[in-house]
This record gives structure tokens, C-alpha cells and sequence, in this order.
């Protein structure tokens, strides 16, 4: 992959207005952004559009869904579809897109795992498929040929999801095929890490990575040999053990801090959690201090 100079926040390239190369697939437009800050897009279009996140974070509503998303992850745009996406105030997301449409885009999604049920998923490593971004970029020019050598890279890019999809896909219940559970659970994790303070419930979890409650914690009993929702409880709690003990918030700060609005129902799992009021934690582990340095 070439060098490039790096964006600044708010510089983007795009590339549209392609002549129709064909009926079956064919590119509307292609672009990289560096967004700024609360960057958000709202607007239907008529083609669709793949968004790969190069880095940063921000997410994508769709059919009544919300999704956290970032670097490593790409989601799709249906034709006519009232969308919202948005790049996150702190950390904004960099990435690249590809608007195209064809009668065979409907199948070709489905076989890189997409759907309407799954407009979210984790993408190749980006040397995989940068490559086919740079040499759009490098292709600009007008002409039959151009046109259809850009083609012939949308097709290139499209066979790499492809085989993405068919090399870390396995086979369910009923035949069908989804993520491996590895691959569910590590981006369960990653979404409880980025929203835990935000009071997100199961739902909201697999809500995220496109799969239902009972596969979600079907994967987390298999891969971890605990619930999801035991596995929630107790990465707030150590976040908030944690906290007891290496910050002067108050309990009722921390319960905030970890997703809980109602600090009656924190230190009651707590307590279940390890058998201490938050209060009490705090206080044996700063005696427990004190011992250690006398």
C-alpha cells in the first residue's frame, strides 16, 4: 500500500458522476474522510454504500437499530433506506466508501455476509483491501477502458469479502452460517468496553453485532462458560472495584461511572458480586495499603 500524506480532520476524496459500466454491478462513487467531530450523514440515496472504518469510532441507525461502531468494522447503506450515521465527538472515525448498484448486488452482499439483518460486520485487514482503494484513487480519468478497469476493481473488492466471509464463517443451526463464536464474543467484548458507562443491556449488545439474544449468550456459554449477562454484570463491577480504589469518586459518581443510574441496584451487585458493601471494599483494600507500606 502506498504512502500518503496523512488527513487532517475534515479533508475527504471522492470520486462520482461513473458512467454505468453494466446492469448487473456497477461504481457510483468512492471516497475516503477524515471526519470531523459529530460528522453526521442522513440523507437516503439510491445505491448502496459500504463504509470500511480505517480508525476512530461513531455509529450507524438503521431499521430501528443503533450501532457502535469502529476501526476494524465496516456497515452497509441500503437504496432508500432512512439511515443516520455520525462520527463520535472524541474520537472521530476515519474511513472509505463505495457506492454501487446492479441486480446481482443483492446476491453478491449476501455471499460477504450481509443482509438487512446483518448491516454490520468486521472487515478484512485493511492491506487486503486498500489496495483496491488506492488504485481507484490512482484511476480518475474518464473513458470506456477506465471505466471498466474500475469495475474490474469493485468486482476485485467484492471477491475479497467473499472470501473473508468463507474463511471466518461456520455452519448453524438449519445450515445457515454466521461469525464464528470467537468472533461474536470478541465483538460483544469490544462493544461492552467502548458503551458499558452508558447503561447498555443485553439487547443493546446484540443489537450491535447483528446476531439474537439467545445465540448471543448461546456463544458467550460456549466460548467463556458464562452468560452474557453475567459477564456484563461482573465487567462493571471490576470497572467499579477499580474505581473504589484508585479514584476519591463517590460511590453514587461510581455507579454512574458503570452504567448503573440507580445506586441502591449497584451496591446490591456489588455486594453479590464480592460480598462487600462498595464502602466497605474501599475501606479494606486502603487498610490493606496502609499495612503494606508500614
Amino acid at each position: 500500500m502506498q504512502e500518503e500524506t496523512p488527513m487532517q480532520a475534515g479533508e475527504f476524496i471522492c470520486m462520482q458522476d461513473f458512467s454505468e459500466t453494466s446492469m448487473e454491478i456497477t461504481l457510483v462513487h468512492a471516497g475516503r474522510e477524515y471526519c470531523k467531530p459529530y460528522h453526521a450523514v442522513s440523507a437516503a440515496r439510491d445505491e448502496y454504500i459500504l463504509h470500511f472504518i480505517l480508525s476512530g469510532e461513531g455509529f450507524y441507525s438503521a431499521n430501528g437499530n443503533t450501532y457502535y461502531l469502529g476501526s476494524g468494522q465496516m456497515f452497509l447503506v441500503y437504496p432508500n433506506e432512512p439511515i443516520v450515521y455520525c462520527a463520535d465527538v472524541n474520537n472521530p472515525w476515519t474511513y472509505v466508501w463505495i457506492g454501487f448498484k446492479g441486480i446481482r448486488s443483492d446476491t453478491i452482499l449476501k455471499n460477504c455476509g450481509f443482509s438487512k439483518n446483518h448491516l454490520t460486520l468486521p472487515a478484512p485487514a485493511p492491506d487486503e483491501y486498500m489496495s483496491c482503494f488506492d488504485d481507484l484513487f490512482a484511476h480518475r480519468d474518464t473513458g470506456f477502458a477506465d471505466d471498466l478497469y474500475r469495475e474490474s476493481i469493485l468486482l476485485k473488492l467484492f471477491a475479497i469479502l467473499a472470501n473473508h466471509h468463507a474463511t471466518h464463517t461456520q455452519k448453524g443451526e438449519h445450515g445457515q452460517t454466521g461469525y464464528s463464536d470467537n468472533t461474536y464474543v470478541n465483538l460483544a467484548i469490544d462493544y461492552i468496553n467502548k458503551m458499558y458507562m452508558q447503561g447498555i443491556g443485553v439487547s443493546d449488545i446484540a443489537n450491535s453485532i447483528g446476531i439474537t439474544r439467545s445465540h448471543l449468550n448461546h456463544v458467550f456459554q460456549q466460548e467463556l462458560n458464562i452468560s452474557i449477562q453475567n459477564f456484563l454484570i461482573d465487567f462493571r463491577m471490576h470497572k467499579s472495584a477499580n474505581l473504589l480504589v484508585s479514584t476519591t469518586m463517590s460511590i453514587k459518581e461510581i455507579s454512574n461511572q458503570v452504567g448503573y443510574n440507580d445506586q441502591l441496584v449497584f451496591s446490591k451487585a456489588f455486594k453479590k458480586k464480592f460480598g462487600v458493601s462498595p464502602k466497605s471494599y474501599r475501606a479494606s483494600q486502603n487498610i490493606d495499603e496502609i499495612r503494606n507500606k508500614s
